[in-house]
């Protein structure tokens, strides 16, 4: 009888005491706990199809191992560890995913997912946390919310997605120019769904939670892209459970504003689902109506909204398939290449940005290219150029770089 098949996974290998063991964990966050794994265990694991039997593996382990026997209580064992943890396509996930799901569609927020994990939960902290990022030396000073604008007002904002931690100078830069113009009544928030979704863009009803507050949906205008779509946008609408792309944007503005803020949170899913690479998206005329509906909902705010992109730029590394190692020339052509497009992203130009990123068919793996092209269709010359605020990258603990940037939009 076939065994059940191993779930969508992520894993990286860690040392310990000299041994190389596998982490294994959900991305998508339906099992939070994370197992370690042997290499034997792993391996069993990673042919687990759905198709293959004890037999097949024991075939395979010896195939691999050049001569590795398991027996079939040892392969039974590590079956039963990963099932009882989750992580098979089985009635016990089946039930712990139906669980999750039903949880969070009786809701009538989105609890801050990440608060506690990723930054901390407890508002005093927070405050302070996020305060350094303005004070470092490399921030832009802190925010005097007491101040008198200063400047225009903002209509789009491009900023980070990364952690806090790595990627906090240009969040700090990119918001500190937001708080320098008025404050925007709403905000339309484009994120990355990196869960996946097989429709272009995923609308969401529910408030975020942040520590500072809870930032409420702006109902009539996601009603108004909900009937512009020609999909269900909210069939899919758990993926923003988990998602830290619009989280961490909602998180600084509450920081900025507290609860003084409606938001419209929009993940980008899959437009290309099933095709082959799309170098022009002019093509598509289900995105093209979201975005003419997106447009008509700035343009009645009478500059009471703005948009914001919540993305990085380019996944470079070992860690995302390349075959090299960082050192200095990887990173400077990757600057090299994110200039370039950014440029266009600095004249409003959408669709230069899409064919930009697309002229290598996306090698550097910029995850934001669905999400900036959204926003700029969205703003459609409502502001003047791009302020480029600030670019950087971090390291990605297993092997590679991810780079990003602040880049705001004042109004005409």
């Amino acid at each position: 009888m076939a065994l059940p098949a191993l779930r969508n996974i992520d894993a990286f290998p860690v040392e310990h005491e000299g041994e190389t063991l596998i982490v294994v964990h959900d991305p998508e966050y339906y099992v939070e706990e994370q197992l370690v794994l042997s290499p034997i265990a792993f391996f069993i694991a990673s042919q687990l199809d759905g198709l293959n039997e004890v037999t097949d593996i024991q075939y395979l382990l010896f195939q691999q191992t050049g001569g590795r026997v398991a027996s079939e209580d040892q392969i039974r064992e590590v079956v039963a560890h990963l099932d009882e943890h989750g992580f098979l396509e089985s009635p016990r996930f089946e039930a712990i995913s139906r669980g999750v799901r039903d949880s969070f569609a009786a809701g009538k927020t989105r609890p801050a997912f990440l608060a506690g994990k990723s930054y901390p939960d407890n508002v005093n902290d927070l405050r302070a946390f996020l305060d350094a990022m303005f004070t470092e030396p490399d921030g832009p000073g802190p925010v005097r919310r007491e101040e008198i604008v200063s400047e225009k007002g903002v209509r789009c904002l491009i900023a980070p997605h990364i952690d806090f931690a790595r990627g906090g100078s240009a969040y700090a830069h990119a918001y500190a120019r937001l708080a320098r113009g008025r404050k925007p009544e709403t905000a339309i928030i484009f994120g990355v769904s990196h869960a996946g979704a097989p429709v272009p863009f995923v609308l969401c009803r529910k408030g975020y939670e942040t520590p500072f507050g809870t930032l409420d949906v702006d109902a009539e205008a996601v009603d108004a892209l909900a009937a512009a779509c020609a999909w269900d946008p909210f069939e899919h609408e758990i993926v923003h459970r988990t998602e830290h792309s619009i989280e961490f944007q909602s998180v600084m503005l509450a920081y900025l504003y507290g609860s003084g803020v409606k938001i419209v949170p929009i993940l980008c899913g899959g437009i290309s689902e099933g095709r082959e690479p799309i170098t022009d998206m002019s093509a598509f005329s289900e995105v093209a109506a979201f975005l003419d509906a997106c447009r008509s909902v700035m343009r009645s705010s009478n500059g009471g909204m703005c948009v914001l992109a919540g993305v990085d730029l380019a996944h470079v590394g070992r860690r995302f398939g390349d075959a090299f190692d960082i050192d200095d020339d990887a990173v400077d052509a990757v600057k090299m290449r994110d200039v370039e497009d950014l440029e266009r992203v600095l004249e409003v130009d959408a669709d230069g940005w899409y064919a930009s990123v697309m002229k290598d068919m996306n090698q550097r793996r910029v995850c934001g290219l669905n999400a900036i092209y959204a926003a700029l269709k969205t703003l459609d010359g409502a502001a003047e150029r791009g302020e480029f605020l600030k670019y950087g990258y971090a390291p990605d603990p297993a092997g590679g770089i991810v780079s990003f940037a602040g880049i705001a939009f004042p109004e005409k």
